[in-house]
């Protein structure tokens, strides 16, 4: 009888829950064509852009948005602001834009994009004002765009200098007895650094150093250009830490005026020509992008691959380049005729080395039968460098974070950790002397050790090679500038690492040109995925993050992540970054 009602239970749960999702995928086709029609922005709008959210390279839209009318919390993607942007400097309707400033989730290139579509939008006479409350420096970036920047009296605006911090856990893993057993080609190959070393290494210390004040002279510039403020006295303010309270930055002129949100919201009022009492017509990026068509179209067509995030062997999950999707990918759209060019979006640390060369494969197939060009998007660095290395022409912003041309591997030595701290002992069979060497049982011996380097070492071999070819440098020039150092986008230019400093909009227009088009409508892939798909995976990942965070909690759930990532590259070659590249 109990086993009935287990069953009985178990069964009615089930129906509950497919009648559940049924009910669901009904009111979302139903919500959907209740509002295929474009909504309304009306006039006098006031152009939204919040800074706060991350414009990642596709569009995230939210569930809810396909229930109702209410677009704004739908997530543009990065190229797709900086079109709309572009589309409101004519649209009559939109009056300015208004900067939310407070923080920037976006990194240092996206922000670069977005700044120079700002920059282009005052082409058109009409107003940009920023607002922060808190505002960061990384926000104050793209604010300083703007023809007025104000902060709350009471707020502060960030301005200390820039600063990147790196955690090594090699002390954590000598208390727990594991060792690490790392393998690696090129001396500024820092991915494996926080868990051979307690600080940075020298070499990397430099690379480091170069890369930062590279990206620190950027802001630098063009905050003297909004402020009138030169470069030195700037550096000075931050070195002093001059900048405490917001009254502060507009003594030293870096922004125009301490305001309330209210005072604010007059101004606009005032430059809008409307009543004082008047509602300001606040449109969000996700309400534009349903209301306008700011796409191309023409008779010609171009392939837009967005890359972004950790190259993986096999099917990627979201946020993920996996090789089998990238390689069916490529070699779809090199296969179609229709499509004349392909331009390939790289947003990605690298990953696994195998991965990185099957995508390599496919784009260099694809260069065969039409142009190819890269647009680098924030970082684009080893396995991101490999897969673009061989493009007809690659483009990047001046602080885009690349190179980093080197290979490395991790074999850990658990045997005292399962021995002395969990009392698991092993014992095995082995038909050869190299059968078990991939085991985290126990420690490697000599022969084995050197089979591993071995192994990496003749992958940055191939990877030297494949960037030879493709960047048309002789051997000894790619072995100067690889070594696994990680260059800025305006330092990669000067050592032929790219092309162009571009943003994803010039390289289109290249792609465009190359291919002999007048007019062109782009194709975007990967094709976003259908309502069904992305509620049950949203579900599936939503109840996994939110129960192992129940039962660890949120500092431990973030420790989780980073012991997830390094099982996930054991024993496999890599080609990435660092864990994190952490610029504040």
């Amino acid at each position: 009888m109990r086993n009935f009602f287990k069953i009985f239970f178990a069964s009615l749960l089930a129906l509950v829950i497919f009648s559940l999702i049924g009910f669901l995928i009904l009111v979302g086709i139903i919500a959907s064509a209740a509002t295929s029609a474009k909504p309304d922005i009306n006039s006098d709008a006031v152009l939204v852009v919040d800074l706060t959210k991350q414009y990642k390279e596709q569009k995230d839209e939210s569930i809810l948005s396909s229930f109702t009318s209410n677009s704004d919390n739908d997530i543009p993607g990065l190229y797709d602001v900086v079109r709309m942007i572009a589309y409101a400097k004519t649209d009559n309707s939109v009056k300015g834009i208004y900067i939310k400033c407070d923080d920037n989730a976006n990194g240092y290139a996206a922000s670069e994009e977005l700044r120079n579509a700002l920059i282009d939008y005052k082409k058109s006479k009409k107003f940009i004002i920023a607002y922060g409350d808190v505002i960061s420096q990384k926000a104050y970036y793209v604010a300083t765009a703007a023809d007025k920047v104000y902060c709350n009296p009471k707020g502060l605006l960030d301005w200390r200098g820039m600063a990147s911090t790196l955690f090594f856990v090699k002390g954590a893993l000598e208390r727990l007895e594991i060792q690490p057993q790392i393998f690696y080609a090129g001396k500024f190959k820092s991915a494996t650094e926080p868990l051979r070393e307690y600080q940075m290494t020298e070499a990397n210390r430099l690379q480091t150093s170069v890369y930062l004040n590279d990206m620190y002279s950027r802001v630098l510039t063009a905050v003297a250009e909004k402020t009138g403020v030169d470069t030195a006295s700037l550096h000075n303010l931050a070195n002093r830490g001059a900048i405490k309270t917001a009254y502060d930055a507009l003594t030293y002129k870096l922004i125009d005026a301490v305001k309330y949100d209210d005072e604010v919201k007059s101004e606009i009022i005032g430059k809008l020509g409307t009543k004082d009492t008047a509602k300001i017509n606040y449109v969000s990026l996700g309400k534009y992008a349903k209301a306008v068509d700011f796409t191309k179209s023409g008779e010609g067509r171009i392939a837009l691959i967005y890359a972004e995030g950790e190259i993986k062997d096999g099917k990627g999950e979201d946020g993920e380049i996996g090789s089998d999707d990238y390689r069916n990918l490529i070699r779809k759209v090199r296969l179609d005729k229709n499509i004349k060019a392909i331009v390939f979006r790289v947003n990605s640390p690298g990953g696994s080395a195998l991965a990185s060369e099957e995508i390599w494969r496919e784009i260099t197939l694809a260069k065969k039968a039409k142009p190819v060009v890269v647009s680098f998007g924030d970082v684009a660095a080893s396995g991101g460098y490999y897969i673009s290395c061989n493009a007809d022409s690659i483009f990047a912003q001046p602080n885009t974070i690349t190179g980093s041309i080197g290979v490395f591997g991790i074999i850990p030595n658990m045997k005292n950790f399962f021995n002395k701290k969990l009392g698991v002992t092993f014992d095995a069979v082995k038909t050869g002397p190299f059968a078990d060497m991939l085991g985290v049982n126990r420690p490697l011996n000599e022969p084995e050790k050197m089979f591993i380097q071995n192994t990496i070492d003749t992958i940055y071999t191939a990877f030297k090679g494949r960037v030879s070819e493709g960047r048309k440098l002789s051997l000894a020039v790619v072995d100067s500038i690889a070594q696994g150092r990680v260059w800025t986008g305006q330092r990669a230019l000067q050592i032929r690492l790219i092309d162009r400093i571009g943003n994803i909009n010039d390289a289109i227009n290249c792609a465009s040109r190359m291919a002999k088009l007048k007019d062109y409508t782009l194709r975007e892939y990967p094709e976003k995925k259908n309502f069904f798909e992305k509620i049950m995976n949203d579900y599936k990942n939503d109840v996994k993050v939110k129960t192992i965070k129940e039962e660890i909690g949120e500092e431990q759930y973030a420790i989780f992540k980073q012991l997830k990532n390094i099982r996930k590259i054991v024993a496999i070659p890599q080609a990435r970054l660092p864990f994190e590249v952490n610029i504040q």
